[in-house]
């Protein structure tokens, strides 16, 4: 079954030639793209979709993401916005909260969670355990994860529980905890942060997962410069998170991570940037723009959780984006959708190895696509706050 998608205004490909079609049509064959082009030479396909003159998008890769929860903290907001600050302590209320949670109310929730993100233009999108912090709780969120969405991290080092010793905990994390979620999980990521896990602490943390074969994601320098940006780079982290406070050294270790990659496809560390948790905490945005001067990749993601950013809207993260983080249109929108997939080490792939390529529109990558209700990509930023997903199709299927 092919479908043709004709008479879009405005193809913003996000592929390697950052193109930018006018008068475009895309053809869907299956799950995957198999033609972009002009509309005037478009091929027959079984099906067709008339864009009437709207924009066409990848659609968004959300790559940093905890789903797996119950519970609501918004008292904690209340008290954030009335001048409280932000610490990493308020998860244990949403631990309780997730503990005390069947599996059947558990998955309903994440998948609802998802729902609201796919009717809002994203295609694709990673989740966090990290909720749980027993070994029983944190297997079942990556078993509940695993069913819920593309790419599941294991985050057990989120927060040392309280009680807990923090150095027996990280020997829990690092053992039989990492070897309950195995099965469930691709990806592994530590708190590195005061209040948190330590450089020691996420030290030991890291290597257990790598040499258990994890990739590897980093939650550093959030609430202050640390230790976080420099261990993702020494690890090889796929990316770093939430990157608030830099210093020149750690923007340097970052850009320094890319050099050759374009010679040699071995990639760096993606800096995420997280700007609706940005706001929520009151934190400095992320430095989006001296990261992009640098020639470091970042990733726009929403970070939706209960705490510090109950939103997955990723419009709302590249609006935010372009109006106070000085990015362009076309760079937001990138860093929403292939810098994600970036993060997550999908953005290659094609008909010969059968791992289709995500959050960029060329052919033989998967069809995820997003349609907006205006002529140019540009309106997410001019008209903010306006919803304006007309249509999306993940995996070639329509999804709204």
């Amino acid at each position: 079954m092919s479908t043709l998608i004709t008479n879009i205004a405005e193809l913003m490909t996000q592929d390697a030639e950052h193109r930018v079609l006018n008068d475009a049509a895309v053809v869907i064959e299956g799950e995957r793209i198999s033609w972009i082009g002009p509309a005037a030479a478009a091929p027959a396909a079984d099906d067709a979709v008339d864009a009437g003159g709207r924009a066409l998008l990848p659609g968004w890769v959300d790559s940093h993401t905890h789903l797996i929860f119950a519970g609501d903290r918004t008292a904690e907001f209340e008290a954030r916005m009335a001048g409280e600050s932000y610490s990493a302590g308020g998860i244990a209320v949403t631990t309780g909260a997730t503990r005390s949670t069947n599996d059947f109310d558990l998955t309903r929730l994440a998948l609802g969670r998802v729902a609201e993100a796919v009717s809002q233009g994203t295609t694709y999108l990673e989740t966090k355990t990290g909720y749980g912090l027993d070994l029983e709780n944190e297997a079942r969120s990556a078993r509940i994860a695993s069913t819920v969405a593309d790419e599941v991290t294991y985050l057990g080092a989120h927060l040392v529980p309280a009680g807990a010793d923090a150095d027996e905990y990280t020997d829990l994390v690092c053992g039989p905890m990492l070897a309950a979620v195995r099965p469930y999980v691709s990806w592994a990521d530590v708190f590195c942060e005061e209040g948190a896990f330590n450089e020691g602490q996420s030290r030991r943390v890291l290597q257990a997962c790598k040499d258990a074969g994890l990739g590897l994601r980093v939650h550093g320098n959030q609430l202050g410069e640390g230790p976080g940006v420099q261990l993702a780079v020494e690890f090889g982290a796929a990316s770093v998170d939430h990157v608030n406070y830099l210093s020149a050294a750690d923007i340097e270790a970052l850009a320094a991570s890319w050099a050759g990659w374009q010679g040699t496809g071995v990639r760096g560390t993606v800096a995420t940037c997280l700007p609706a948790c940005d706001l929520s905490t009151r934190q400095p945005l992320a430095p989006g723009r001296e990261l992009l001067d640098a020639g470091v990749p970042i990733a726009l993601a929403s970070n939706c959780n209960p705490g510090t950013s109950y939103t997955s809207s990723m419009a709302f993260c590249v609006t935010t984006a372009v109006l106070q983080m000085r990015l362009s249109v076309h760079e937001a929108v990138r860093a929403a959708t292939f810098g994600g997939a970036l993060a997550l080490r999908r953005e290659v792939g094609n008909d010969a190895d059968g791992e289709r390529a995500v959050g960029s529109v060329a052919v033989g990558h998967r069809a995820d696509l997003h349609l907006l209700n205006a002529p140019s990509a540009t309106h997410l930023a001019y008209r903010p706050g306006i919803p304006l997903t007309h249509a999306v199709w993940r995996a070639g299927v329509r999804a709204r």
